[in-house]
Parts: structure tokens; C-alpha cells; sequence
């Protein structure tokens, strides 16, 4: 009788599991209906110097967006995200460009300009930091304000850099940029992504703890000047072994 009970208990325990690996995590699943950009959704100027870039709600080739226009501008529409990357460590979404930034230099500050970002923000213990990476923290913060985050990923289309390419953001070592799309050859069309942000944290910060604290998108044009259009779509978290469901 001992056997057949934790024979079933595996087999519950086995089915659980799956059931909870197969569940998708919505973090932007937009409605065709919606006028405006919905909550918690929120345009974040890290700059008030500079014109944020304006974003609003489109349905786009059958594709409910957000649509986001920038003209030497700069501004990220973010959202806070509780997300157990133990348990749903791949983010999916859908992105498209009109076209790349024809000047754009990820490798210095003043070509730092991305036609579509995919931003990720962590929180890190401070004890894992180490006192020089804190004291960095705490003057970008005095400066900046806190949109400084102990850490960031930077999923990006760039603009001639080869797809895979992964290095330092020009104004700090505390966010990396990993380019998934490079030119113009997939531009004026949805593409779909796939990325293990766990896998991507650990390459680039190595096996701190960390905790995701939000998710942002950006069109931004404020060091090169020029103009950018891009769309949005279709965030979720899912297991490793989950597809990315539609809506």
C-alpha cells in the first residue's frame, strides 16, 4: 500500500509540474480596444532634458502593439514585473522596425541610439555587489535618480553590429547589450523572439542572486538625432520546455 501511495504521489507530483511549466506568465498582452497605453504601463523619462519618445496603442498588421515614435527623443515605457525566473526563466515577445538608425554606435555614448530596446532591470543583494561596484551605484544614482538598477540586460535591433554580439553599454558597465537583430533585412515585419534571461544574466553579471525588477521597451534617438519607429507585442514568460502561446 506505502508503494502504491508514492507511486501516485509522483505521478501527481510529476503532473504539477508540468502543469505549473506550462502556464505562461502575460506581462503585455495588449487589447485591440484599448485607446491608451494600459497600467501598470508607464513612460519613464530618464532625462527631463531631453523630448520623450510618444507611444501610444495600434493594431498593427493584425498585431495588437504598442507603437512607439521617436524623434531625437528618448523615454522608456516601462512596467514592475514579479516574474520566478526559476520556474519561467524565457521571455517571448514580437518586435518590428520600420528601419535601423542609419548613424547609431552602441560602441560610443554619442551613437548610443537603438531603433527598438528590450529592457530588463534586476535587483542584486548589495553584499554580492562588492564596494566598488556600490559606490559606482550610489553616484550614478545622486546624478541620475534611481533609474539606475543594480543591473540590466539590453535586448536590441541594432543597426549593423552582427547579430549575437554582447558587450558594455557605452555609459556604464552595468548594463549589456545583446543584439538580436542587426540592419534592415527583417525590417517593416513582425519577428518573433525567444530568449533564456536567466542563461543571459548569469553570462553577463555571473551566479549572483538576482531578482527581475521590471520590463521596458524604447525607440530612442536622442544622441544621433534622427527618427525611429517601432512596435511592441506579446510579453510573456514561459518554462524552458513551454512554446510561446499567442494570445
Amino acid at each position: 500500500m506505502l508503494a502504491l501511495r508514492t507511486s501516485f504521489l509522483s505521478v501527481a507530483l510529476m503532473f504539477a509540474s508540468q502543469s505549473v511549466s506550462a502556464e505562461a506568465v502575460w506581462v503585455g498582452k495588449f487589447e485591440a480596444a484599448a485607446t491608451s497605453v494600459p497600467a501598470p504601463w508607464r513612460v519613464e523619462q530618464i532625462d527631463k532634458r531631453v523630448p520623450p519618445t510618444e507611444y501610444h496603442m495600434r493594431v498593427w498588421d493584425g498585431v495588437n502593439a504598442v507603437e512607439a515614435h521617436a524623434i531625437k527623443s528618448m523615454a522608456v515605457l516601462a512596467r514592475p514585473v514579479d516574474i520566478d525566473l526559476a520556474i519561467t526563466p524565457v521571455l517571448c515577445w514580437r518586435w518590428r522596425i520600420d528601419a535601423p538608425i542609419k548613424s547609431a554606435d552602441m560602441t560610443q555614448k554619442s551613437g548610443d541610439d537603438y531603433a527598438a530596446r528590450v529592457y530588463l532591470t534586476f535587483e542584486i543583494p548589495p553584499e554580492q555587489l562588492g564596494l566598488g561596484v556600490r559606490t559606482k551605484l550610489r553616484m550614478a544614482r545622486f546624478i541620475f535618480g534611481d533609474h539606475v538598477p543594480d543591473a540590466a540586460l539590453n535586448y536590441v535591433w541594432d543597426n549593423s553590429h552582427p547579430v549575437g554580439t554582447t558587450q558594455e553599454n557605452a555609459y556604464t558597465d552595468r548594463a549589456r547589450m545583446l543584439v538580436l537583430r542587426s540592419g534592415s533585412e527583417q525590417a517593416g515585419s513582425w519577428v518573433d523572439e525567444r530568449r533564456e534571461v536567466l542563461t543571459d544574466f548569469r553570462q553577463a553579471f555571473g551566479d549572483v542572486s538576482a531578482r527581475l525588477s521590471a520590463l521596458a521597451i524604447a525607440s530612442d534617438t536622442d544622441n544621433t538625432g534622427e527618427d525611429a519607429h517601432a512596435g511592441f507585442a506579446e510579453f510573456r514568460f514561459v518554462s524552458k520546455d513551454t512554446n510561446c502561446p499567442r494570445p
